[in-house]
């Protein structure tokens, strides 16, 4: 029988929540901003109550670990380390540049889905004019990591694109389609959201790749979350994480 998680994801502006059972998946979304655990918490009350579940009949909980927004991947772990403590069960981290890139091969169309070997360049806005990114490639039914998450000026990503060859990138479209070249790969428009952490958590869960509840850390790849006031008088960009 497939396990039953409790998935968080509050990487980016929204937070995302998911429970899965079996092949179903119940989801709810806060809006922008709302990623603090004053907002979070009635938002799990009220998935568990909807599902009518209570956290200690969960198999494991699941978060994505980032990169991302500092405060948000903080919460999701306070989160998962309270409910994991709260009910000995363990922890799931899914990092959430892989889940983009399965997201972004679920977005592809249907004569192209599943066929053959893949390479993903996935990309998200980190601010400060730089994007955090990786490379994955799918092959057989699992995804390899090839360029582990990393941190880049955005005016390094076309060429990048180019330099791994890929078949398609995955984020945000208004944001990186200007940063890539005509004519370059497919860009799929797609985010990341507890119900694709759920459903990455269950491969991991069937794999036995879980952890204690106070290993749950976020997957931090600068340690600057704010540039000094000559940097933004250059960049003209905000210091947001």
């Amino acid at each position: 029988m497939a396990p039953t998680i409790f998935a968080i994801d509050t990487a980016g502006e929204h937070c995302s929540l998911a429970l899965s059972r079996g092949a179903g998946v119940e989801t709810v979304f806060g809006e922008a901003g709302h990623t603090h655990l004053e907002h979070v918490m009635p938002m799990i009350e009220r998935l568990f109550a909807r599902c009518s579940l209570r956290p200690e009949q969960c198999d494991a909980f699941a978060y994505g670990s980032g990169p991302g927004s500092f405060t948000g991947l903080r919460v999701a772990c306070t989160i998962v380390q309270g409910l994991a403590l709260g009910t000995g069960k363990p922890v799931i981290s899914v990092g959430n540049l892989a889940a983009l890139a399965c997201a972004g091969d679920a977005a592809a169309p249907r004569q192209t889905a599943g066929r053959g070997r893949r390479r993903a360049l996935v990309a998200t806005d980190a601010r400060m004019q730089q994007a955090y990114w990786a490379v994955y490639e799918q092959a057989g039914g699992g995804w390899t990591e090839l360029a582990p998450p990393a941190l880049c000026g955005v005016n390094e990503l076309s060429q990048m694109i180019s330099d791994w060859q890929v078949d398609f990138c995955a984020g945000s479209a208004s944001w990186l389609r200007p940063h890539m070249d005509a004519g370059g790969p497919a860009l799929r428009d797609v985010s990341v959201d507890g119900a694709i952490i759920a459903r990455l958590a269950q491969g991991k869960f069937a794999l036995g790749e879980v952890l204690p509840p106070e290993r749950a850390l976020p997957a931090y790849v600068r340690d600057r979350v704010a540039q000094t006031v000559a940097e933004r008088r250059g960049t003209g960009a905000g210091g947001q994480a």
